[in-house]
């Protein structure tokens, strides 16, 4: 996972720059059509990191492939600047480059509903889970792109 230090390194601090890092970073993806009409949850555009465009919509392509994206019962955020939930530092959000999925279902240091495969679909693509962090910050409905 990777390190704040390494994440400031990359994109700079949102919190301190947050227009210079917008303009650097930020796109507007509009969501293929395809992809809102297999899941249905998904909103038509998301505010992101234009460098996890291509890896989120890989994984999604390929959980449709697999029939896997049936699990996912809500898109619940992507880009928003606050604090760790339960920890120090700044929020993988707080970059664009992390996705919540079926908060209800998956709730911060709760059970996690996500199948095997499902979660072995965004580990191939270059995502980290944290249905995969010890108890005490288990995050099933958090996935972040690890792939820089």
């Amino acid at each position: 996972m990777k390190t704040q230090a390494q994440l400031i390194a990359k994109f700079g601090n949102p919190e301190i720059n947050r227009l210079p890092f917008e303009n650097k970073w930020m796109k507007v993806w509009i969501v293929p059509a395809d992809i809102r009409t297999e899941i249905p949850c998904m909103p038509a555009k998301i505010y992101l990191n234009r460098l996890i465009l291509a890896p989120l919509e890989k994984a999604l392509r390929k959980l449709i492939a697999l029939g896997l994206h049936t699990e996912i019962k809500s898109w619940d955020g992507c880009f928003n600047i606050r604090p760790k939930r339960g920890s120090s530092g700044i929020s993988t959000h707080a970059w664009g480059i992390a996705v919540d999925l079926n908060a209800k279902w998956n709730p911060f240091r709760g059970s996690v509903t996500w199948s095997k495969e499902f979660l072995q679909v965004w580990r191939d693509n270059g995502w980290i889970c944290g249905a995969d962090w010890s108890p005490a910050s288990k995050d099933g409905m958090h996935f972040q792109w690890e792939g820089f």
